[in-house]
């Protein structure tokens, strides 16, 4: 069973600093790319970043360019999104998920995917909550 297990959220004020992770099994981690995702309360699931399967590429939402991270151990399975610099606006439920490209686009050097993208991404886990208080 593929399973994805997101962990590392909690309740920040802004300006402050979260370090999630995904713990992945039950597939070859190294074949895949991995994502994370967002949905915020009354909004739908966006994407926020995706590292390729060696690492050597990553992508970033516009609105996180600049203040997230995101890194991946192929040896310990595991995925990681550093975020800093955090806003309200950046409260929501963050999942991971992986497949076997990123897939979305690029406007300019921004990774976008549209709703159906979003929603036939590979494999989902449990999400982690990210609440930042003004």
């Amino acid at each position: 069973d593929v399973q994805l297990q997101a962990s590392g959220g909690g309740l920040v004020q802004a300006g402050g600093s979260l370090r999630l992770s995904c713990a992945a099994s039950g597939f070859a981690f190294d074949d895949y790319a991995l994502g994370w995702f967002r949905q915020a309360p009354g909004k739908e699931r966006e994407g926020v970043s995706c590292i390729s399967s060696s690492g050597g590429s990553t992508y970033y939402a516009d609105f996180v360019k600049g203040r997230f991270t995101i890194s991946r151990d192929n040896a310990k399975n595991t995925v990681y999104l550093q975020m800093n610099s955090l806003k309200p606006e950046d409260t929501a439920i963050y999942y991971c998920a992986a497949d076997r490209q990123c897939g979305g686009r690029l406007y300019g050097t921004s990774w976008y995917l549209w709703r159906e993208e979003v929603n036939g991404f590979g494999s989902w886990g449990q999400g982690t909550l990210v609440t930042v208080s003004s």
